[in-house]
């Protein structure tokens, strides 16, 4: 009987081990262990920008691909084709249950352009950083200035309210968008309607289909780096909404 007891003990812990429960109570936060979160940087940005996610979602024990992407070299279809077929391989040598995407800006615009054509089987969540879901104003205004182009490439000229993500239509994934409404940059705030970051209208941010809709107080280029924003990121990727 002892023996039994000890061999009963002994294979409880591995038992449970590694698993994480569908549904744990809401101040218990599920395990993220195998899976795997695919990290977008913005345009004319690196993966650099997306250091701070990435070591707050490896501490959560997710796995974490940081992709570097050439933003500026190509236009958004090759960009969202190339790069999410190199990181869907690479995260699928772990195997993960689920695979999700955290993104700035641009990037967002490449995870709606993929899903637009191929699907992701074990698709887990997104979360967008001030996307222009709806397209910018600042590239109505400003793209036919001499040097946008060679600051933004192809992909940046595709990103006008007419442009791409317009006509990409709602989404059809648990999606929550969290974007800003402080600027750094005054002068493009002046191009843009109603409240911004100082690049995207909070309106603009928005799409039909989303889950969740936060509004911070940050700008455009730091959004990604900010605790707060952090902590919501985790809590949609484990809750599928907001914490409110």
């Amino acid at each position: 009987m002892e023996t039994f007891q000890i061999l009963v003990l002994f294979l409880i812990p591995l038992m449970f081990s590694g698993y994480c429960f569908a549904a744990p109570p809401e101040n218990q936060m599920p395990c993220p262990e195998n899976e795997c979160v695919i990290l977008l940087h913005g345009l004319a940005r690196t993966r650099s920008s997306m250091a701070v996610m990435e070591k707050a979602l490896s501490r959560e024990g997710y796995t974490v691909v940081n992709m570097a992407y050439p933003s500026r070299k190509f236009g958004i279809e090759k960009l969202a084709n190339d790069t999410i077929s190199q990181a869907l391989t690479q995260c699928q040598s772990v195997f993960p249950r689920r695979i999700h995407f955290v993104t700035h800006s641009l990037g967002g615009i490449l995870v709606r352009q993929y899903l637009s054509t191929k699907p992701i089987q074990n698709l887990g969540r997104v979360v967008m950083l001030s996307p222009p879901n709806k397209g910018s104003q600042v590239v109505d205004k400003m793209g036919h200035l001499p040097g946008f182009y060679w600051l933004y490439g192809p992909a940046g000229q595709q990103l006008g309210t007419d442009g791409i993500p317009s006509r990409l239509g709602a989404v059809h994934f648990e999606l929550g968008v969290i974007t800003g409404n402080k600027t750094i940059n005054f002068i493009l705030s002046l191009l843009i309607p109603g409240e911004d970051d100082g690049k995207v209208s909070i309106d603009s941010a928005k799409v039909e289909g989303m889950s969740d809709f936060l509004v911070l107080p940050h700008s455009h280029p730091f959004i990604m780096k900010c605790d707060d924003v952090v902590h919501q990121t985790n809590y949609f990727l484990q809750h599928g909404r907001f914490e409110k």
